[in-house]
This record gives C-alpha cells, sequence and structure tokens, in this order.
C-alpha cells in the first residue's frame, strides 16, 4: 500500500523537521522494505512487547531512530503522537538514537555503526543455542528471527567484518540482515571510501546466502526476498538498492544524510509523493493497514503461552531451566561451592575453576575467549558452540575483541549469562561495547587478566597501564579486581546474579597469597577493610594484587597502619560511609600498578605507573618499578613524617 509506505516517509519527515535535527535519508529510501518488514513478517506484538519468543529488530543504524519511533507508532507500540512530536527533545520516549529499556519495542540500543550487527549475531545465537537446548515434541519455546537494518556505514566498521566472519562460520540462518544499499554517506559516494563492487561475491565468501532487490518500491519483491530468506540454511544479507533522499529534492545525495529537510522541501516532496496529509495527520486506513496482523501475532503469544504450560508438565524439569532463563535468574546456590578448593593462586586460575562449578548449576551459562583460552581460563562447558554441537558453551570467538564484546552483549540481551575472556590490554578494543552494555543496564560480564606490568616478557603493548582509569570513567559499570581467589569467586557469583548492569572482572596472571575471607556485603560497598588501628598513623589503600603488598608493607612500618581494599571505585564512591572508611584527616596513599589518574579521589598520594610498562621476567618487572613491600613502605613513612 503506496499510500501506507508514505505516510511512514512523511511523519518521519515531521518528527525531523520538529525537532530540527535528525537524518532523513535512510527512511526515504528504505520505508518501502521497513513497511513490508514490519506489516508482514516482524513477528512482534504491542499487546506483550516483550514477548521472549518475538522476533527482534536491530536497526544498527541508529540514527535513523526516526523511522523506527514512527513504525513503532503506527505498528501500535507505546510510542504516541506526542513522543513523535517530542522527538530529540530532553527526557522524551524518542532520543536521538534508539535506546533499549526506554523505549517500548526497542530491542537494543544502537548507535555507534558497526555494534548493532555484531549485537544481533549475539540474539541470534542465543536464539539457536535455546531452540535446540529447549524445543521438546513439536513444542517450540524458542523459535523465532533476528532481522537487522544495516547501512554502508555500519559494513565499513571493522567490528563488523569481524561479526560478519563469526555469522558465516557460525551458519546462523535466523539472522537476515536487510542492506540498505544507497551508496552515498555524509562525506560522498561509498565509492570515494571503498564499496561493495562484487558484493554477492564479497558475501557469498564469508558464508552468507546473499540475495537483492533491485527496485525496493516493488513491495512483492521485497516480500518474497524476506520469505525466501527465512527459508535458507544460511544467514541471509539482502542488499536492497534504493535512493537516499527518496522523493526529495535532495535525493541520490549526500544532501540528504544528516539535516531536516525544512517545511518547504518537505511540502515539495508531499506534492511528489501525492500524500497531503497535514503534518502528524495518520489515516486510520494507514493505521489499520500496518496493524493488519496485530491480532494474529497475539494469538501466536498466547499459543505460546498454552505450549509453556504443557510443556511444564511433560518437561518439568526443562521448565524450570527456562523459566529461570525467563527470569534471567543466575544466582548460584552457595552450597554448590562448599567444597571449593581455594588455593594461593593466579586469580586467572580461579575464573577457570569458578566456571567448571558454576556450569553445572548453570545450564544457560556461557563463556569465552578471543582465541586465548588457554590463558584466560574462560571457557564454557559441554565443547565449542559449532555447526554440529548447538549446546556447546564455550564460543571461540577467535581473534575478535571487538565483536566479542558486542556479541555477549547481544547475547545477554536474550537472557542467556555469559562471560568473555581477553588480555586486560585489549580491553580498550572492547570499550565501546562494555560502554553499550553500560548505557543499556545489561550485565554482560567482561572477564580480563593479566591485569598489569607482571605480564612480564610481553612488555609495554601487553602490559595494562591506562585500562584501570578508562574503564573505571564508565558510568554505570563494576570494575573488581579481586584481591585472592576467595574474593575472586564472591566477584564471579555477583557477576552471575546481578541484573542491572555490566561487570568488569580483571585478574592477575601471578599467584596471589589468600586473605582472610570477606563477605558479599562489604565486596558490594566497595572497600574492604583489611585492618584497622584506633591509635593508626595513617592509611595504606589498594586493590587487586597490590592489596597483598600494602599488608607486607605495612608490617615493616613500626606504627599501626590501616590497610583499605577499594574492590569498586564506583560503589565506593556511593558508600555513604567512606569517610569512616578512609579517614582523610591521616595521611593516606593509594596503591596500584597502573596509571594514577583518578586515584587522589581516595588517598593524599598514589603510588602507581606514569609511564608504559618494560619487558623481563615479571621478578625483574615488578621491582623494577618499585612495588616491593621495602619500596612502599619507605615511600608511605615520607608521608607521615610530613
Amino acid at each position: 500500500m503506496k499510500n501506507s509506505i508514505n505516510a511512514l516517509r512523511v511523519l518521519t519527515m515531521d518528527e525531523i523537521n520538529e525537532a530540527n535535527s535528525g537524518h532523513p535519508g535512510v527512511v526515504l529510501g528504505f520505508a518501502p522494505v521497513a513497511y513490508v518488514l514490519f506489516k508482514e513478517h516482524l513477528k512482534v506484538t504491542p499487546n506483550k512487547a516483550d514477548w521472549f519468543n518475538r522476533d527482534r529488530f536491530v536497526l544498527a543504524s541508529g540514527h535513523a531512530s526516526s523511522m523506527l519511533y514512527s513504525l513503532l507508532h503506527l505498528k501500535g507500540f507505546d510510542v504516541s503522537m506526542k513522543d513523535l512530536k517530542n522527538f530529540r527533545k530532553l527526557n522524551s520516549k524518542t532520543p536521538g538514537h534508539p535506546e533499549f529499556g526506554h523505549t517500548e519495542g526497542v530491542d537494543s540500543t544502537s548507535g555507534p555503526l558497526g555494534q548493532g550487527i555484531a549485537m544481533a549475531a549475539g540474539m541470534a545465537l542465543a536464539e539457536e543455542f535455546l531452540r535446540n537446548k529447549f524445543n521438546k515434541d513439536n513444542l517450540k519455546l524458542v523459535d523465532h528471527y533476528t532481522f537487522v537494518e544495516c547501512g554502508d556505514g555500519d559494513l565499513q566498521e571493522g567490528v563488523t567484518l569481524e561479526a560478519l566472519q563469526f555469522i558465516g562460520r557460525q551458519k546462523l540462518n535466523k539472522l537476515i540482515i536487510l542492506f540498505d544499499s544507497n551508496k552515498v554517506q555524509l562525506d560522498g559516494p561509498v565509492a570515494n571510501a571503498g564499496g561493495f563492487p562484487n558484493a554477492k561475491a564479497f558475501f557469498t565468501s564469508l558464508g552468507f546466502n546473499y540475495m537483492e532487490i533491485k527496485n525496493v518500491e516493488n513491495e512483492k519483491a521485497v516480500s518474497k526476498a524476506i520469505a525466501k530468506a527465512k527459508e535458507s540454511d544460511l544467514p541471509t544479507i539482502i542488499e536492497c538498492h534504493t535512493v537516499i533522499g527518496f522523493g526529495s529534492e535532495v535525493a541520490g545525495t549526500c544532501k540528504a544524510h544528516g539535516a531536516p529537510l525544512g517545511a518547504e522541501l518537505t511540502y515539495k516532496l508531499r506534492e511528489t509523493l501525492k500524500y497531503h496529509k497535514l503534518p502528524f495527520k495518520v489515516s486510520k486506513a494507514v493505521y489499520n493497514d500496518y496493524r493488519v496482523n496485530n491480532e494474529a501475532n497475539y494469538q501466536e503469544y498466547l499459543k505460546w503461552e498454552e505450549t509453556l504450560k504443557e510443556y511444564a508438565k511433560k518437561f518439568p524439569k526443562e521448565y524450570k531451566e527456562f523459566e529461570r532463563v525467563l527470569n534471567n535468574d543466575y544466582e548460584l546456590d552457595p552450597s554448590a561451592f562448599k567444597d571449593f578448593t581455594y588455593e594461593t593462586e593466579a586469580t586467572r586460575k580461579t575464573v577457570g575453576k569458578f566456571l567448571n562449578v558454576a556450569s553445572k548449576e548453570l545450564p544457560c551459562l556461557m563463556a569465552g575467549s578471543a582465541d586465548l583460552t588457554a590463558s584466560t581460563m574462560v571457557k564454557g562447558a559441554d565443547g565449542a558452540f559449532d555447526v554440529d554441537n548447538r549446546l556447546g558453551r564455550n564460543i571461540n570467538f577467535g581473534v575478535r575483541e571487538h565483536s566479542m564484546g558486542a556479541i555477549a552483549n547481544g547475547m545477554t540481551l536474550h537472557n542467556l549469562r555469559v562471560m568473555t575472556g581477553a588480555f586486560f590490554v585489549f580491553s580498550d578494543y572492547m570499550k565501546p561495547a562494555i560502554r553499550m552494555a553500560a548505557l543499556m543496564n545489561i550485565p554482560t560480564v567482561f572477564v580480563f587478566t593479566h591485569d598489569s606490568i607482571a605480564v612480564g616478557e610481553d612488555g609495554p603493548t601487553h602490559e595494562p597501564i591506562e585500562q584501570l582509569a578508562g574503564l573505571r570513567a564508565i558510568p554505570n559499570v563494576d570494575v573488581f579486581r579481586p584481591a585472592d581467589a576467595r574474593e575472586a569467586v564472591e566477584v564471579l557469583k555477583f557477576a552471575c546474579k546481578n541484573k542491572t548492569n555490566p561487570v568488569v572482572i580483571v585478574l592477575t596472571r601471578q599467584n596471589l597469597p589468600l586473605l582472610s575471607a570477606v563477605s558479599e556485603t562489604e565486596l558490594l560497598s566497595g572497600a574492604i577493610v583489611r585492618q584497622k588501628f584506633a591509635d593508626s598513623v595513617g592509611t595504606l589503600v589498594a586493590t587487586g594484587s597490590e592489596v597483598g603488598l600494602a599488608l607486607d608493607a605495612a608490617k615493616l612500618i613500626n606504627k599501626h597502619v590501616n590497610v583499605v581494599e577499594i574492590t569498586s571505585t564506583r560503589r565506593f564512591d556511593q558508600n555513604p560511609d567512606k569517610a569512616k572508611i578512609i579517614n582523610r584527616n591521616l595521611p593516606s596513599m593509594f596503591v596500584e600498578m597502573a596509571s594514577p589518574f583518578g586515584l587522589k579521589a581516595y588517598a593524599d598520594e598514589v603510588y602507581a605507573i606514569n609511564r608504559f610498562g618494560a619487558s623481563a621476567n615479571a621478578n625483574v618487572v615488578i621491582p623494577y618499578f618499585g612495588f616491593t613491600k621495602e619500596e612502599v613502605a619507605k615511600s608511605f613513612t615520607k608521608l607521615i613524617k610530613k
């Protein structure tokens, strides 16, 4: 129905004009594809927007959010005409880029190009795993598709190539990418930056089923292509040949990308499209057209609810497991660790031991590393997830840290609990995904090992310095650096049951001595008082491996010294008792084998590293940088004598 497509186009122009900000080009060109997808193929229902077995839609080109908001409004989700008029305005339901958990019907936050396709890969992987794990006797608890809209810019991002390789290798055939191929980007023709002169050869070489739609104005051709893609045993990318800014005076040019058309050009667009409704006016016929399948999809949801009941009777044990997935419940029974052996060991070894126990208790806990499993010990159970083992819980991400983080976020969005593993210095590659997890308030678990200059012989390229400060600066991220094996287990248990935000766990390569046991309450308070004296002369503050060092240094000083471990700077900052924990009326010194940036907030002086590392055995590098009990004690003694 051309009128419905043009309603989408013009309504979105009204949004952008009202905001005097936005990106008109995508919707004007891609509208026919979006219309067909949302009307005919997307299994969603506004009556149960969070239905677990719904299809997922990821708008990888998050700058086209106005199109998504218009679609959600027309489809009947909780996005009103008033919300559309408030596009890009403070505290509205319709922010400049889609935000998960903020607007009903938005399946993921998107905007930083490249993250969308990788997150969709994680969603599709989760669907594949859960479908194979739980579906029995034609009782389909999990059976849906993940659709992605993307543009030329998405496909130019390195993270996307990583994700495409992963998707093709894993044959995630229920993932369908709708490529808005308009051959124009902000700075001019895509060809100027290198496009896809032979898209079919490129995508098929990666393991994709490649299709194309040469004329997206042919709605039947669009619908037929999507239907055919659903039948493929390979992931599909459909190249949709569109015209950016279709119907407007700036059609086919980069001027259509990111600036409002304005009232005059939008009036001319209405004339060209023969769509004469006033701004923000939509006919009942158009609403009815977009919502024609809403009731059928709602009935599908109700049938699914009945399927759940039947499944619960036939397979009570499996149903309880599935119910935990639905509730995002990954809390571990404390008794699971009654026989756990705590040792003087590298905390990276502890995470491997932890996963061996936790994986038995949590059947939907998955893990994987960026080709570093033997070093990080972050490995899932039941073999590698692969085309011939869809129940494997170890993800071989390959050397793809950028996409690993985003894929993990997609899995988390789909109610799996997943831990990724990498060397801490390579958290730089994963920072965009960590930031996205924080924005979405989702509990992806990012485990990093080899946390300091103690990496040793690999030298400065592999020895993290500024990474702790950088990750601590991200709002809504808990960065934990456990001081021993006991604390590492408590942090990992918390990361499993946590539901509200991403957790970064930073672990050692070198052995750490066992310290006194700590409670979860202490851990989550942001600080642990390791020793305290009424007649203390000052406080040593430390994290991770330096906690033991601080305790040893305190013993060398012939006076009583308090020792405080910061478990999470974010949580400590929120602790109302922080002034009692670190008495700033006494001299204090923060000890950490990393950048001093930001640590003056917690102590008078900072004993840290203001340069890159060095290549030598850890037993040489650590004293070379002065991280011995004698040097720390010497420095602190000077401070208390001032």
